[in-house]
């Protein structure tokens, strides 16, 4: 079971996790060494992108942010 006091900074952690390794790693696509692995680290990087907006979406539904807040990407 989760904690209930620290269910909100996990669920943080987890965005911040996701969304900080969107650039990392079109940072490496641009450093890819075929047109394979940039390609493979793009779509890494949407992967974590989309991840990212789920967890926000998460958040906003069950009220920890605001519509504004979870809007603002």
């Amino acid at each position: 079971m989760f904690d209930q006091e620290k269910q909100p900074f996990q669920l943080a952690d987890q965005i911040r996790r996701s969304g900080t390794s969107i650039g990392a790693n079109l940072e490496e696509a641009l450093g890819g060494l075929s047109r394979k692995d940039f390609i493979a680290k793009c779509g890494i990087s949407y992967k974590e992108a989309r991840e990212t907006l789920y967890w926000l979406r998460l958040l906003r539904d069950t009220d920890y942010i605001d519509a504004t807040q979870a809007d603002s990407y």
